[in-house]
C-alpha cells in the first residue's frame, strides 16, 4: 500500500447520499463493474465522459496498492429503444437501417469505442463481457427469480413483479422513486398490455417473428431484458456482493434500481457496497444525447471537422477538460473551455519538463515539498477531486517557474520528489500524455499571422498576395472566411 494514504479514501455513495469510508470487503482485492456502451452506434462524447471519469477511479485505487478487478461490459442485445420495454432493439433497428447483420453493427462500434478509448488513453478493463456472450447465466437469474416468487411468465415473456417485491423490500432505493409516484405517471403503452402492472420490467421478451436476435429459453424463443445482463455478469465475476458498481447518472433510474431488485430477489442482498455515477457532459447547455441530435463525436474534435469548435483539439486536451470538473458535477462542452484547458495542460506540462533542468542545492527549499505531495492525495482521497488536484498542480508550477530565475530555492532531494509526484499524478492517475501542445498553439498562431498579413494585403488592393495566400492555406487544409475587413478559419 502507499504509505496510509488508502486509509483516507472516502467515496461518496449514490446509496447512502454521502461520502463514505471506503474499506474494501477483500482487505486488498476490489472488485468493480461499470455499465458499459450499447454498440449500436458511435460514442459520443458524453458517453465517453462516463468511462473517462471511471478510469482515474481505476488508476488510483490501483495506486494505493489494491488488486482491481475491473468488468465493464459491452451491450450487445435487449436495449430496447425505451426504458418502459417499449420500441424496437437498438442493435436490430441498426442493422435494419444499414442492412446488416447485427453482430456486423456490433462489431462495427465495439472496434469504433475501443479506438476512442484508446485515443484517450483510457486503462482496458480486466474482463469486457458480453451480454450476448451470456445467455445461459441470464436464464439462471431468471429462474432464480421466479423461484423467490418475484417474476412471472405471459405469453412468452417474463416481467419482474415491482409491486409484489416492493411489499417485502424497497423498490427504487437508489434513486428515490416511490412505486407509488411512478403508478400515477403511468401510462398504457403498445407492448406493456401483459404486464400486470406498468412498473413491471422485462427479464426475458418473446420474439417476434421478424426480430432477428434471438434464443431458445424454456419459455421459447426470446432474448433477455437490458437490466439483468449486468446483474448475471457482475455476479459471474464479482460475486454476489462487490465493492464499486458504476455508471452514467442516467442509469439510477431504472436500471441501476432494477439490478439491484433482481439482487435481492436472487440472494437477498444489493449486488454492490458502493454505488458511483458520473454526471453528464452538455452541449449548448442541454443535454448531450444522439436522440435530440444534439451531441458531437470525439473524432470530430480530434479532427476539427465540426461546426462548433474553432479549431481540432487532441484527446489529452479534451481529457484534461473533462477533468477540471468533478464527475459528480455537470460539465458544459465549448469552445472557450477547451481553449483555456489546452493552455492549462501545456503549462503543466511544460513546467514538468522544466524540473530536470531546475537549478537545486543542498539548501532548504522554499517550497513545503512533503505538504504538497500530502495535498494531492488529499484531493484524490476527497472523492477523487481532480479540480483540487489540478489546482494543487499549478500551485507547484508557480514554484517551478520561479526556480531558474533566482528568486526560489531547491533542495535537491526535494527537486526528484516534485518530479515523482508529477509523474505520478499527471501521467499515471490522471493518464495524460507528455505531448507538446506549444507546436499546435504555435501553428494557430501563425495562421492568424498570415491572416494578418493578407488582411493588410486585401487592404492595400494587393490581391494577387490576398489570394494566394488563401489559395495556399486551403491546400493546407485551412478555409477562410471573409467577413468585412477580418478573415476567420475553418479547418477542413
Amino acid at each position: 500500500m502507499k504509505s496510509d494514504f488508502y486509509k483516507d479514501l472516502k467515496i461518496y455513495n449514490s446509496l447512502s447520499g454521502k461520502k463514505e469510508i471506503f474499506v474494501p470487503i477483500n482487505k486488498k482485492n476490489v472488485g468493480i463493474y461499470v455499465c458499459g456502451p450499447t454498440v449500436y452506434n458511435n460514442a459520443h462524447l458524453g458517453n465517453c465522459r462516463t468511462y473517462i471519469s471511471f478510469d482515474i477511479i481505476h488508476r488510483y485505487i490501483s495506486h494505493l496498492g489494491y488488486k482491481v478487478r475491473y468488468v465493464r461490459n459491452l451491450t450487445d442485445v435487449g436495449h430496447l429503444e425505451n426504458d418502459d420495454d417499449s420500441g424496437e432493439d437498438k442493435i436490430s433497428k441498426k442493422a435494419r437501417i444499414e442492412k446488416l447483420e447485427p453482430m456486423e453493427i456490433v462489431q462495427k462500434y465495439t472496434l469504433d469505442f475501443h479506438t476512442i478509448m484508446e485515443k484517450f488513453n483510457t486503462t482496458p478493463p480486466n474482463i469486457e463481457p458480453t451480454a450476448t456472450g451470456h445467455i445461459l447465466e441470464q436464464i439462471d437469474s431468471i429462474n432464480k427469480i421466479i423461484a423467490s416468487g418475484y417474476a412471472y411468465e405471459k405469453n412468452g415473456s417474463i416481467y419482474f413483479d415491482v409491486k409484489k417485491f416492493n411489499k417485502v423490500n424497497k423498490y427504487g432505493k437508489l434513486s428515490g422513486r416511490k412505486i407509488e409516484d411512478m403508478m400515477n405517471s403511468s401510462r398504457d403503452l403498445d407492448g406493456t398490455s401483459d404486464k400486470k402492472n406498468p412498473q413491471d420490467f422485462a427479464l426475458w421478451k418473446k420474439a417476434e417473428k421478424n426480430h432477428i436476435m434471438h434464443w431458445n429459453s424454456p419459455w421459447g424463443k426470446g432474448f433477455p431484458g437490458w437490466h439483468l445482463e449486468c446483474t448475471s455478469m457482475s455476479k459471474k465475476y464479482l460475486g454476489d456482493f462487490f465493492d464499486i458498481h458504476g455508471g452514467g447518472m442516467d442509469l439510477k433510474f431504472p436500471h441501476h434500481d432494477c439490478e439491484i431488485a433482481q439482487s435481492e430477489a436472487i440472494d437477498n442482498q444489493s449486488p454492490a457496497k458502493f454505488w458511483m455515477h458520473a454526471n453528464m457532459l452538455t452541449l449548448n447547455g442541454k443535454k448531450m444525447s444522439k436522440s435530440t441530435d444534439n451531441f458531437i463525436l470525439p473524432n470530430e474534435i480530434f479532427t476539427g471537422k465540426n461546426n462548433l469548435l474553432s479549431k481540432e483539439f487532441s484527446p489529452n486536451v479534451v481529457k484534461f477538460f473533462m477533468y477540471q470538473a468533478h464527475y459528480r458535477n455537470i460539465l458544459d462542452l465549448s469552445n472557450d473551455a477547451l481553449i483555456a484547458s489546452e493552455k492549462g495542460l501545456s503549462k503543466l506540462i511544460d513546467g514538468f519538463n522544466l524540473i530536470p533542468n531546475l537549478n537545486s542545492n543542498t539548501k532548504k527549499s522554499d517550497f513545503d515539498v512533503d505538504n504538497w505531495i500530502s495535498n494531492c492525495y488529499s484531493r484524490m482521497n476527497d472523492d477523487f477531486n481532480t479540480p483540487m488536484l489540478i489546482a494543487e498542480l499549478f500551485e507547484c508550477i508557480k514554484f517551478i517557474n520561479n526556480v531558474n530565475i533566482d528568486t526560489k530555492n531547491l533542495n535537491k532531494k526535494d527537486k526528484e520528489k516534485i518530479k515523482n509526484t508529477f509523474e505520478i499524478f499527471l501521467f499515471e492517475i490522471l493518464g495524460l500524455i507528455n505531448e507538446n501542445i506549444s507546436n499546435s498553439e504555435k501553428s494557430s498562431d501563425l495562421i492568424e499571422l498570415l491572416i494578418k498579413i493578407r488582411n493588410q494585403a486585401r487592404a492595400n488592393k494587393n490581391f494577387d498576395l490576398s489570394d494566394q495566400i488563401r489559395d495556399d492555406l486551403l491546400r493546407l487544409g485551412i478555409q477562410l472566411n471573409d467577413e468585412k475587413n477580418e478573415s476567420s478559419y475553418k479547418l477542413i
